[in-house]
């Protein structure tokens, strides 16, 4: 099973790269996961282009970085909410379908309505809004956690 996490957003703080890696170089080789940065689109100076159109901007550049076949997972504060566990049990399903899944974030604005009609899961961190940057920690931590718990090992809280 091949994850992949697209982000709208490059030149990340040092302290995100160092976080995000942290937990990326944990995952066990049958379960990598794939980090692609998505150029956001340009606000300064843009005239009178509005939100919604940076929005269609960023889908576009997002739809052409997403394998072809993969579950699409849009990360948004309206999704799911689902525990570590339920995570866990969608990856072993996911992975039994031979399906690969990519988990998409937006940018400082979010993500296109449209996007996330095509989603096939619209899934939340917290109900809270988070920086994209750091949605990227919380995320590669909960894959990494939930992979441990389909290896057997224990998890904390249970």
């Amino acid at each position: 099973m091949k994850i992949r996490i697209v982000a709208v957003g490059h030149k990340m703080p040092a302290w995100i790269n160092a976080g995000f890696a942290e937990y990326a170089q944990r995952m066990p080789r049958e379960a990598r996961i794939e980090l692609t940065e998505i150029k956001p689109a340009a606000r300064a100076g843009s005239g009178e282009k509005s939100t919604q159109q940076w929005l269609a901007v960023e889908a576009e550049r997002v739809r052409a970085a997403l394998p072809a076949r993969s579950r699409k997972v849009v990360l948004d504060e309206r999704g799911k909410a689902w525990s570590t566990a339920e995570l866990a049990r969608r990856i072993e399903r996911w992975k039994q379908e031979g399906d690969d899944v990519a988990f998409i974030i937006g940018g400082a604005d979010g993500t296109a309505r449209a996007l996330q009609q095509d989603a096939d899961l619209l899934l939340s961190l917290s109900p809270m809004t988070l920086p994209h940057g750091l949605c990227r920690i919380l995320l590669a931590e909960q894959l990494y956690r939930a992979v441990s718990l389909l290896a057997g090992h224990p998890y904390h809280r249970e």
